[in-house]
């Protein structure tokens, strides 16, 4: 049985008298994600039709994923909301804090014992307040999502930008921040702006070596890092009913890359396979009854031109496989190509490892595919090159793997099985010979590849492929090597091609598992403890931020004007990072230390403005909190890319900066700028930009009258005693607005229950 069967019955109930509204407000038929959309309005019947890409909306999600690292902060944050029980079901998963070095059951083992304090913390915050908690080991986040909480037509939030893998079973999933979360747990209404709709048609099938991840390689070539900001991006054709549902939640999975509020697919015979395999079987009898509420209308796909804002068609037939990289996600490249452009950028051509995995490529469907690639080289007599590491999805998809053999194949060919969880993909990963910063390549199934992301080496060239181009180009060791026409020497000798990958969309014995890792939370949590040690150095309960003085903000420091790409993970690293993701204050020490600065092109080397002297990034915000200034942050164009992590909004609140100012911001960070209280501005002419200098300081004027579409003004004082006026842009709204005033959202929340 389905879980929060009760919760989806309700949804579906809703359907009939909401979508029926929302078509006559809109006034012409309805695509896929309009249908979810207009039926999870907060305010119930649709009375007007809403502005895409201008109006902020309120909906009501039906649940709340958040994964071990953001979860943290996100719980420190709702147990200050003053709510007995969440008002959503929610779930916390454990599957960041794993981290990759030996092998499944020691790193398990290890990690149990490292992060006890903060496993214990999650477990009882979830006994306590009502929410669903999955063991480390039991999975990563977004498959154990996709195989027993997703559900078509359904929306959700999580506290991790691939919350959007459930489109694969059509949903409406978006990354969000803690505070976001914190909201929705509280039974307040979410916020966003409506998105504009971006439509892929997919015609013919995949064949040969292609796979779902090259369709969504391709897109983000076409479409770039930021081409999918402020949209959603539906698929349809009958390439999209051809594939399977971990396929179609791979594509969804990587539309993060693009900046894209969420991607979706329309319920079909996949999916119902899916939810029965998995179990699921009223929720698939359930969906059969409402599936035509399921899908866009039939003259939307006829006709997409008329519908979405805009549409990309992709021919699967012709569709080649792709590798993507290095150091940015969106750099597409046909696998025919690589050699060429390996050799013309000097790329180093040999791999020293393929790694399969993460939540974007970590199915049965993945495993078998890429097992039947390792089965052919071990029946050929080959072996692999490249260091080769496997990483199951969930504890479902490893006992099944294992009991019908994939694991061994993949350890006959000298794979290493790690735990299942995100491990390298998210740089949770102790690799051998990292620290010595040499250059060299490697291929793995994850989602990004931004420099230092896996191994903490700057000089890894990472490249994004399916995870049966990964096993492929591991056998041969050579990042030029194109499966499809070369060939390779054996141990006789002898040169053998390899077949293209074979894999079973689901296991033929259907799947197993003796613990999956669930563990429900009490009915009446109100007599659970929550214990956080004072003197922990993992967690740190919160105290409120300060509301606004009220004044204009004058004499701001420049802290960093940021040069070029600056991601959350330059803003607030991962890795070894990760075991202070519940403790701001210590985690605070990473932030912007992988920016570069644009005076002196190097990383986490700032000036004082105080001492004249150049010092790291944190350290030199510390001084100017200790002395009472305020500092502004300057970054470039989508400023806040990649993970949905909120710390990289919190921390720079805690050390008091006031302000970003960029040329764009990615949606996600802009957002928990606004919710920590921060100000998020835009320069209203990206050529002022270059005004920035070294030493200024800083006034923003305008605060005094803040009001929604009316711009702010900063005055540059420069060293010399010149000064210059700039204008500013920003996207607050009214309620936004507030939350700047009282210091942040969640300070308007516990306003509300104390009253």
């Amino acid at each position: 049985m389905a879980f929060d069967i009760e919760m989806i019955k309700a949804v579906y109930a809703k359907m009939d008298e909401r979508i029926a509204a929302a078509r006559k407000v809109v006034n012409k038929p309805l695509t896929l994600t309009e249908k979810i959309l207009y039926s999870h309005l907060t305010e119930g019947n649709a009375s007007k039709a809403y502005d895409r890409g201008k109006s902020y909306v309120d909906f009501g999600p039906d649940r709340v994923a958040m994964q071990d690292a953001t979860a943290q902060m996100a719980l420190l944050q709702f147990m200050q909301a003053g709510r007995p029980k969440v008002a959503v079901p929610s779930t916390v998963h454990c599957d960041h804090l794993i981290t990759a070095r030996k092998g499944a059951a020691e790193d398990l083992d290890f990690a149990n014992k490292e992060s006890k304090e903060v496993y214990d913390f999650l477990g009882s915050v979830s006994n306590k307040y009502g929410i669903g908690f999955w063991k480390p080991g039991a999975g990563i986040i977004h498959q154990v999502v996709l195989e027993n909480y997703a559900f078509p037509g359904g929306m959700m939030i999580g506290t991790d930008s691939h919350t959007v893998n459930a489109g694969g079973l059509g949903m409406v999933a978006i990354g969000v921040g803690g505070a976001d979360a914190c909201d929705v747990m509280a039974g307040l209404p979410w916020e966003l702006k409506f998105p504009k709709l971006i439509g892929v048609k997919l015609t013919g099938k995949l064949n040969g070596w292609t796979a779902p991840k090259d369709v969504i390689l391709k897109v983000a070539g076409i479409l770039t890092v930021k081409g999918g900001t402020g949209a959603i991006v539906e698929y349809f054709g009958e390439g999209a009913i051809s594939m399977s549902c971990t396929g179609k939640g791979t594509i969804c999975n990587m539309g993060a890359e693009i900046g894209a509020t969420t991607s979706t697919f329309g319920y079909d015979e996949s999916m119902e396979r899916y939810l029965r395999s998995t179990g699921r079987e009223d929720l698939a009898d359930l969906a059969n009854g409402v599936k035509h509420h399921l899908t866009a209308d039939v003259e939307v796909y006829a006709n997409p031109e008329a519908y979405f804002d805009q549409v990309i068609t992709i021919d699967l037939n012709t569709l080649e496989p792709h590798l993507n990289g290095p150091f940015t996600p969106d750099l597409a490249t046909p696998v025919s190509e690589m050699k060429a452009l390996a050799a013309s950028n000097g790329w180093p051509l040999k791999v020293e490892w393929g790694l399969i995995g993460s939540c974007t490529n970590s199915s049965y469907e993945d495993l078998s595919r890429a097992a039947s690639i390792a089965k052919q080289a071990v029946d050929k007599g080959l072996v692999t090159k490249a260091e080769f590491g496997i990483n199951p999805g969930s504890e479902q998809v490893r006992y099944t793997a294992e009991r019908d053999g994939l694991l061994k194949t993949f350890t006959d060919l000298n794979a290493s099985i790690f735990t299942n969880a995100c491990g390298p993909c998210i740089g949770m990963w102790d690799r051998v010979g990292a620290e010595k910063a040499e250059k060299n390549t490697i291929v793995h199934s994850f989602n990004r590849n931004f420099a230092k992301r896996a191994d903490g080496n700057p000089n890894t060239f990472a490249f994004v492929a399916s995870p049966e181009m990964v096993a492929a180009i591991a056998i041969a060791g050579d990042l030029s090597f194109n499966p499809i026409t070369d060939t390779l020497i054996n141990n006789k000798g002898e040169a053998v091609k390899l077949d293209p990958p074979h894999g079973d969309e689901l296991p033929t014995k259907g799947f197993a598992v003796e613990d999956a890792g669930f563990v429900a939370p009490a009915a009446d949590g109100s007599s659970v403890q929550v214990a956080v040690s004072p003197t922990s150095d993992r967690l740190q309960l919160l105290d409120p931020f300060a509301a606004w003085e009220g004044t204009d903000l004058k004499g701001l420091k420049l802290l960093i004007k940021a040069k070029g790409k600056c991601t959350t993970d330059h803003i607030s690293m991962a890795g070894p990072w990760l075991k202070y993701r519940g403790h701001l204050d210590n985690i605070s020490n990473n932030m912007l230390i992988g920016a570069v600065n644009f005076f002196n092109e190097k990383t986490d080397n700032v000036k004082n403005q105080l001492t004249g002297e150049y010092a790291a990034v944190p350290k030199v915000q510390r001084d100017y909190k200790a002395n009472g200034i305020g500092s502004l942050v300057v970054g470039d164009e989508n400023y806040g890319e990649g993970s949905s992590r909120e710390h990289a909004a919190m921390e720079p609140r805690h050390l008091g900066v006031r302000a970003v100012l960029v040329k764009s911001f990615a949606r996600i960070h802009e957002t928990n700028l606004k919710k920590q209280g921060m100000l998020a501005l835009t320069f209203a002419d990206k050529a002022d930009y270059e005004k920035i200098q070294e030493d200024d300081v800083i006034d923003i004027n305008g605060l005094t009258s803040f009001a929604s579409n009316i711009a702010l003004e900063l005055l540059l004082t420069h060293k010399d005693g010149s000064k210059e006026t700039i204008m500013v842009n920003h996207t607050y709204n009214e309620q936004q607005i507030e939350w700047f005033k009282a210091g942040g959202a969640l300070n308007i929340i516990r306003a509300s229950v104390a009253k």
